[in-house]
């Protein structure tokens, strides 16, 4: 077996992020191979990913990105075990670049983002070869993207929550557009609208609002009618476009975005964050 160099060794390091011992070890196991150097701690960290599976990942990084045009935006959550690893400049970096991987290819959902190629492998592979160089459950814990012929992103916390807003006209002030997706953050709205709530939603806040006013001694055949009063307040509070403006709690968002321009409106919205 020919002599393993410190050089080969910086080398595979500079390649995978793994240790210098672990580098050493995998090019001895490979016989002074590089690619089998590679491999090696790819399997390394196929083991310890699979001992790990049942970890929790809470920690992590989430960073959000927009098309040059302005009409493409993703948000990606790579989540690790311990807030160190989730501060590391290597960690962000690569959540960074998975975000770009994210935005230039734009798949449908996270299983087609885990198989697009980074770097000659796939993400799916480089994930797990990550979980042994870094020692802790790593996974891309959430990918979500938006259309709309205008995107903004707004990160939150330090890396802890992003947002991605889709309005309905473009050449809007970003700044508008920011305003509201520091709005989505700060007041976790479950859909645009009343018409985008979930059905199971729905039907569960009616049963809570007939439960409360049969609590309070209401008479039952006024039971819905209070309900839906309740329901109707639940709106309000939690679907975007009829939130009070947190800058102007005189405006709703729908009366905000009209001052900016007349018709704008939100399409969609995304809000991935760290827990």
């Amino acid at each position: 077996m020919s002599a393993i160099s410190a050089k080969d060794v910086k080398k595979l390091r500079d390649v995978t992020g793994a240790g210098m011992m672990d580098c050493k070890k995998a090019l001895i196991e490979s016989n002074g191979d590089m690619d089998g150097a590679i491999e090696f701690l790819r399997k390394k960290g196929q083991k310890l990913s699979d001992k790990r599976a049942d970890r929790d990942a809470k920690e992590g990084c989430v960073l959000a990105k927009v098309s040059a045009d302005g009409s493409k935006g993703v948000v990606v959550r790579l989540s690790c075990e311990t807030d160190f690893v989730s501060k590391n400049e290597d960690f962000v970096a690569m959540t960074d670049k998975i975000t770009q991987l994210a935005l230039d290819t734009f798949p449908a959902d996270t299983e087609a983002l885990l198989d697009q190629d980074f770097g000659g492998i796939t993400l799916r592979e480089k994930i797990i070869e990550q979980v042994g160089v870094i020692g802790e459950k790593v996974e891309v814990a959430d990918y979500q993207k938006i259309e709309a012929p205008q995107v903004v992103s707004y990160i939150h916390m330090g890396n802890k929550a992003g947002v991605i807003l889709g309005l309905s006209q473009d050449g809007i002030d970003v700044s508008a557009g920011k305003d509201v997706a520091m709005q989505v953050a700060a007041m976790h709205p479950v859909a645009v609208d009343k018409d985008g709530v979930d059905s199971s939603i729905v039907e569960k806040e009616i049963e809570i609002g007939m439960d409360i006013a049969r609590q309070e001694g209401k008479p039952e055949a006024m039971l819905e009618k209070i309900a839906m009063g309740k329901l109707n307040k639940f709106f309000k509070e939690r679907t975007l476009l009829n939130q009070a403006f947190v800058k102007n709690n005189k405006q709703n968002i729908t009366q905000y975005l009209d001052s900016v321009s007349s018709g704008l409106t939100v399409i969609d919205f995304k809000h991935v964050k760290l827990g």
